[in-house]
């Protein structure tokens, strides 16, 4: 079971309904392409027919997803534990200097520079070292260049 905020859900929700819209589209171009003839150097029947293929596969993921996923909103947390959703503050033990992070399910894929916190996901190092842990709690986050230590100073 993978744990989703109700966001993360609702944008789940509706890329799976894009994409079930998307179907009758695709259908109507793979027809016009078989109309033109020999199927065996009809390209544009092969694209169609890849698109459509890969359509139904991000549909049944998005629906697998959906299928498994808990809303972490409808979870009782206490409040000083960092779940799902949450934003917190922490401190770097070596250098001490103080950043957001956001502690998200899924990455939304967009990187806002102008944004005052990092997303990370549950399935992260960050991710896995933050979730559950309490405020005043000094994580330890196993990272490519090495281990980092940081103090959680609050849950914002």
């Amino acid at each position: 079971m993978q744990f989703i905020t109700r966001d993360e859900k609702q944008k789940l929700e509706e890329k799976l309904k894009q994409l079930e819209a998307r179907r009758p589209e695709i259908t109507t171009r793979i027809a016009e392409a078989r109309a033109l003839g020999d199927l065996k150097e009809n390209a544009e029947y092969h694209a169609a027919r890849d698109e459509q293929g890969m359509n139904e596969a991000e549909i049944r993921r998005l629906s697998e997803k959906l299928k498994n996923a808990q809303v972490a909103d409808d979870i009782e947390v206490p409040e000083d534990m960092v779940f799902l959703g949450a934003v917190v503050k922490l401190r770097d033990s070596d250098d001490g200097e103080e950043e957001l992070y956001k502690l998200v399910g899924e990455s939304t894929g967009t990187f806002d520079l102008d944004s005052d916190e990092i997303e990370v996901t549950v399935s992260s190092p960050m991710g896995e070292a933050l979730l559950k842990a309490r405020v005043g709690e000094t994580i330890k986050v196993d990272l490519p260049r090495g281990t980092k230590r940081y103090e959680i100073v609050e849950i914002v």
